[in-house]
């Protein structure tokens, strides 16, 4: 309980300290995060009671126990954090616990950056509020920015608090709530300051190969590799359509000129995806909303940041020997680098023709 109230106290006094420096929209950002945080810790009930409790749904009761034997396998087999973290519910409402807003100028596939006082700069804003999401978008847009609003299943307090497991992890559509929990233990097991491709990729490496291993311990197949290479090659060609707007950007062109070649641009991304649908997935339509939904240089951002180093993250593993702990220290060597050395480094374990 001290525990738990220190951790508390040094978070709302880092929140304060950044408050008396701010506006009042920030004075108004940090009071929406602030209240969201702690009704979403009122409201935990530990698995372990949620499983017992007769009235609780059978499938429920089933995906939990997975879940804790799974938060288990993360601090004996993975090295990932043995703490409080995921060994309490909570029941949404909604599909989302928070919602992330993205912005980058109209000519720039950079993202606009948010500065805190535990995460550092990030690229994005996140909301407990679908609504105050929106209206941050579209103040956003007043200011000439493109945004994009994305709903989120989970997310780490990076330690600072006991993050539970979330009924909008378990909601159909989602990636595995298993995955869901190893990435975000990642972030408590390392994170670094104002670098959150690094963080992010990091943390999607760790979901995948985790997963893999879990799916073998408990005897089950490992993911479909259709739809494995499907999700690679969606990447591979996005990131790829985004590093084409940066090049567009770069060269001495109108605005008119830049507009018409980035739609070009998008139009043959779109294209190339209708094609391997219908002639390499034709069953497999978890990307048709993303691309047929408006693109554009913030919905780009994303994927730039979770998946850009996961190919470097993968072979520094497989240099390991597939050994956690070998990885780990690796893997601490590289972030106790400065941060053009440490991208050097990261763009030195890139396969030939990975996507960055």
């Amino acid at each position: 309980m001290r525990r738990a109230a220190r951790r508390l106290a040094l978070a709302v006094l880092a929140a304060l300290a950044i408050l008396l420096l701010g506006g009042c929209r920030t004075l108004g950002y940090y009071a929406h995060v602030g209240h969201g945080q702690l009704a979403l810790m009122a409201q935990r009930e530990p698995i372990a009671e949620v499983i017992a409790d007769p009235a609780t749904d059978p499938a429920l009761r089933e995906r939990l126990g997975e879940l804790r034997d799974a938060r288990a396998f993360a601090s004996e087999r993975l090295g990932l954090p043995r703490n409080g973290s995921y060994t309490a519910y909570v029941a949404l409402p909604g599909p989302y616990v928070t919602w992330n807003v993205f912005a980058a100028p109209e000519f720039s596939v950079e993202p606009l950056t948010h500065c805190f006082p535990i995460a550092g700069c990030v690229a994005y804003r996140g909301y407990f509020d679908a609504d105050r999401a929106r209206r941050e978008a579209a103040r956003l847009r007043g200011r000439g920015y493109q945004t994009y609003v994305g709903g989120v299943a989970a997310y780490s307090t990076l330690g600072w608090f006991d993050d539970p497991v979330l009924s909008s992890m378990l909601a159909p559509g989602q990636d595995d709530p298993v995955g869901v929990m190893f990435h975000e233990l990642a972030h408590q097991w390392l994170y670094l300051r104002d670098d959150t491709a690094f963080n992010e990729s990091l943390a999607s490496f760790v979901q995948r190969q985790g997963l893999r291993e879990w799916r073998a311990a408990r005897g089950k197949s490992p993911p479909d590799p259709a739809l494995d290479a499907h999700e690679r090659a969606f990447v591979s060609h996005a990131l790829a359509l985004r590093d084409t707007l940066a090049a567009i950007y770069r060269r001495p062109l109108t605005h008119e000129a830049m507009r018409a070649e980035r739609d070009t641009a998008i139009a043959g991304f779109r294209a190339w995806h209708a094609q391997v649908r219908r002639e390499r997935w034709p069953d497999d339509a978890r990307f048709d909303r993303w691309v047929a939904e408006p693109i554009n240089n913030a919905k780009l951002v994303p994927l730039g940041l979770y998946d850009r180093w996961v190919p470097a993250f993968s072979a520094l593993f497989q240099q390991s020997g597939g050994d956690w702990q070998r990885f780990e220290a690796s893997v601490r060597a590289i972030a106790a680098q400065p941060r053009a050395t440490r991208s050097a480094s990261l763009e030195a374990l890139l396969p030939p023709g990975s996507a960055d």
